[in-house]
């Protein structure tokens, strides 16, 4: 692999960890579940599928495209970045390395759908699945909200982009919506028992993902804070 696609394949893997993490992936199948509920024709399910998860990578991308944009077209803020992010980027790592290790929990509240919210999309029939994806894309667990604003945001700003990074890690937390949708859509009864396979494969990965995280924080730490050169 070219050393050049390595952060874009980064962001990509950030968002698919983040769709598969309990929090959101649980949200995920609630939703998709809510719209088989509604519609009969396993094909207009899997069409509000990919609409439900078209609507969370637009809304991360939106998202990140604002602040990373925001952040780089003002000159002090981008000149500030261009000569602290790499001391900035070090203990950003390993926070969110303690973050997805469940070193560090924050509680936050729990999102549902109001029943006023949730019949103004019913009304919508299949295009309601995007507004519905978009709402689910805006309510941010604590590891969730560690891997966009702690991972990939640095990242993009570390790499200049505005638009490559926030729009390929709403790529990657849109491609497990679909797998389910499409899991739905055709009638496998064992939902369940994916869920759980799919859990247990995502503790795994977001505990080696922490602790990469947190190794690449200390050698950023050491390296651009206290100027120690380990390579």
């Amino acid at each position: 692999m070219d050393s050049s696609s390595i952060p874009v394949v980064s962001a990509l893997w950030l968002g698919i960890l983040t769709s598969v993490n309990p929090c959101p992936l649980a949200s995920n199948i609630a939703a998709v579940s809510f719209i088989m509920k509604r519609i009969d024709k396993s094909s207009a399910v899997f069409t509000s599928g990919l609409l439900y998860t078209l609507g969370r990578m637009v809304c991360y991308t939106v998202l990140g495209v604002l602040l990373t944009s925001s952040l780089l077209t003002v000159p002090q803020t981008a000149q500030f970045l261009q000569k602290y992010m790499n001391q900035i980027l070090g203990p950003v790592l390993i926070i969110t390395g303690l973050f997805l290790l469940g070193l560090i929990r924050v509680s936050t509240p729990s999102f549902s759908l109001s029943d006023k919210v949730a019949g103004r999309l019913n009304n919508m029939g299949v295009m309601g699945s995007f507004p519905l994806g978009v709402l689910f894309a805006l309510s941010f667990c604590p590891s969730s909200a560690a891997l966009f604003f702690g991972s990939l945001l640095p990242l993009a700003l570390n790499n200049g982009s505005t638009i490559l990074f926030p729009a390929v890690y709403g790529i990657g937390t849109g491609l497990p919506v679909i797998a389910f949708a499409t899991v739905i859509a055709f009638g496998v009864k064992n939902i369940s028992n994916i869920f759980k396979k799919v859990t247990a494969v995502e503790y795994w990965t977001r505990k080696v993902t922490g602790a990469v995280f947190i190794l690449i924080g200390i050698y950023y730490v050491l390296a651009h804070i206290f100027y120690i050169q380990l390579l």
